[in-house]
């Protein structure tokens, strides 16, 4: 089995891939949080594996992709110890060898290299992939497999947490959609500014990218958030909640 470790600002995801199947088995997350972190790594990840019957002998390759630095030693020295083996960790360097370029490799995060990887490998025309993490991404890609550019704003929670931290009467709210776009109460308000303002910026950033490019792309969602926004499922020509564990694999196979 492949195992796949993707760090983000939140959460590491943890993923088990099974090659005879050729499916995603498993999946758990841990707080990135790093004292949280090195408690769960000893306990969360062991139990799991228990409670499965996974063995660690079962595990034959790791692909490491983290966009928080100070967490890979840790990560790295945890798959060593535990299952004897040295994770492939996602760099620059890996991308010498894939059919998608970068020209600022040093600066696009890994995640957002194995999210259009796994997206333009699946099509092999022009893609948009929309990613729903802690920051909500654009990134296009041509025919070639070159990477156009990159549209960074706040991510879902991220825009109700900073309403709740930064007010001193704004609760903080659930992500779920109201059924008006006109707020009843202050949490109904919140809700509907935020989810179907994100909705309309959503469509507003694709039409913009498609009319500056004039390309006709294939538009991906990916991210634990991509199916909270509804109104927009006829924008997106697929929800792949796997793209970036997907592209972490293919990109560790390209490089084995």
């Amino acid at each position: 089995m492949f195992l796949a470790i993707d760090a983000g600002n939140s959460n590491v995801v943890f993923a088990l891939f099974d090659e005879k199947s050729g499916k995603w088995t498993n999946q758990f997350r841990l707080e990135t949080n790093t004292p949280k972190l090195i408690s769960q790594l000893g306990k969360k990840v062991p139990l799991y594996f228990l409670e499965h019957g996974i063995h660690t002998s079962d595990i034959k390759s790791v692909g490491f992709s983290s966009v928080v630095p100070e967490i890979n030693p840790i990560i790295q020295q945890f798959c060593q110890r535990y299952f004897g083996i040295e994770p492939y960790t996602i760099s620059a360097k890996s991308y010498d060898s894939l059919p998608v370029r970068s020209l600022r490799p040093n600066e696009i995060g890994t995640d957002l290299m194995c999210n259009v990887m796994a997206a333009y490998s699946k099509y092999l025309k022009p893609v948009i992939v929309v990613d729903f993490g802690t920051a909500l991404t654009f990134t296009a890609v041509d025919a070639d497999g070159q990477i156009l550019g990159i549209n960074i704003v706040p991510g879902l929670k991220t825009a109700i947490k900073s309403l709740f931290t930064n007010t001193s009467k704004l609760p903080e709210v659930k992500l779920e959609l109201p059924e008006s776009a006109l707020g009843k109460d202050t949490i109904h308000a919140i809700q509907a500014g935020i989810l179907y303002g994100y909705t309309g910026l959503v469509k507003g950033m694709i039409e913009t990218i498609k009319t500056e490019t004039n390309l006709d792309f294939t538009i991906v969602a990916t991210g634990g958030l991509a199916a909270i926004l509804t109104p927009l499922k006829d924008t997106f020509d697929d929800i792949d909640r796997n793209l970036t564990l997907e592209g972490l694999r293919l990109i560790t196979e390209a490089n084995s």
